[in-house]
């Protein structure tokens, strides 16, 4: 809190800060006289209240139901989706989905067993990208795990060391996937 601001001057106490100053750079502070050769100086005259004021307070709390706080999260990560670019219109191939109105049971059905983000056929679209990487050589398979493996180690980092369940079942799925083709494909070599 601001109390005062007034105009005072420099006493002779102040004599060593002035030849301080005067040594630096050419400044001097005695530029602001007031016809006695003494430097006007400005005042300010600071304090605070020892009652420290609470920045929350039990008035401040959340209450919201389920469906309130899953709106709310929803708007958070749809809002920063945006500010990065990210288009909130997901394609599913016979239609598209806008993940900023998605409810939660229509977010379930899509993660689903035979949903599009299912285990089955989100890890049959990253293993169809992996082999299109490899150009469909076997031999590649090394280089190809080791960048699923670093996407993977990656949104672990982002995630804080902790995915969701499904995120574990389809690295899996994908790495099995990847053993199957090379596996089958070095059979008909042979």
């Amino acid at each position: 809190m601001l109390n005062s601001v007034s105009k005072n001057l420099y006493t002779d106490t102040m004599l060593p800060r002035q030849q301080i100053f005067q040594g630096k750079n050419n400044f001097s502070p005695s530029s602001p006289e007031n016809g006695t050769g003494n430097i006007l100086q400005d005042r300010i005259t600071l304090s605070a209240d020892n009652n420290p004021v609470p920045i929350y307070s039990a008035s401040k709390t959340l209450n919201t139901d389920g469906d309130t706080r899953y709106d709310m999260l929803r708007g958070i990560v749809a809002n920063m989706l945006k500010e990065q670019g990210i288009s909130l219109k997901v394609d599913l191939g016979d239609r598209e989905v806008d993940i900023s109105t998605i409810t939660p049971e229509k977010a379930g059905e899509l993660t689903d067993e035979d949903g599009y983000f299912g285990v089955d056929k989100t890890s049959e679209r990253i293993f169809q990208s992996a082999i299109s990487v490899a150009g469909g050589d076997p031999d590649r398979i090394d280089a190809i795990k080791e960048g699923i493996d670093k996407g993977f180690q990656e949104a672990l980092k982002a995630f804080a060391g902790k995915l969701p369940d499904i995120s574990y079942d389809t690295y899996d799925a994908v790495m099995e996937k990847l053993d199957n083709w090379v596996a089958e494909s070095r059979k008909t070599t042979t």
